[in-house]
C-alpha cells in the first residue's frame, strides 16, 4: 500500500533543518527500498523550505507511521504537524 507523508515544519526552524538534512538523508537512504518519491515543499520562490512531502511503500498504516516517527527531522521535533494518508495512483 502507499502512504503519503505530509510534513509541515515549524515556524523559525530552518535551522533545525539544517542540522538535521545529513541524518534525515541517510535516513532516506536506507530505506530507498520503500520510497517512492520524496523531497521539501517549498514556498512560491522555490527556495525556502517549508515542509516535506514522502511517499513509501509499505504493507501497512503502522510502517508508514514508525517510518515517519523514526526520521531524524521528527526526533529532532521540526515539524508542526505530519498527515500520512492512504494513496492509489491512477495516473499515468
Amino acid at each position: 500500500m502507499t502512504f503519503v507523508l505530509y510534513c509541515v515544519d515549524k515556524p523559525d526552524h530552518g535551522h533545525v533543518r539544517a542540522e538535521n538534512r545529513p541524518a534525515h538523508i541517510d535516513y532516506l537512504k536506507e530505506n530507498i527500498d520503500r520510497i517512492v518519491i520524496a523531497g521539501p515543499m517549498t514556498s512560491d520562490d522555490g527556495e525556502t523550505v517549508k515542509g516535506s512531502v514522502i511517499v513509501v511503500n509499505d504493507t501497512a498504516r503502522a510502517e508508514a507511521e514508525a517510518f515517519a516517527a523514526g526520521d531524524p527531522y521528527a526526533k529532532a521535533g521540526l515539524f508542526d504537524s505530519v498527515t500520512i494518508t492512504a494513496y492509489k495512483k491512477v495516473l499515468p
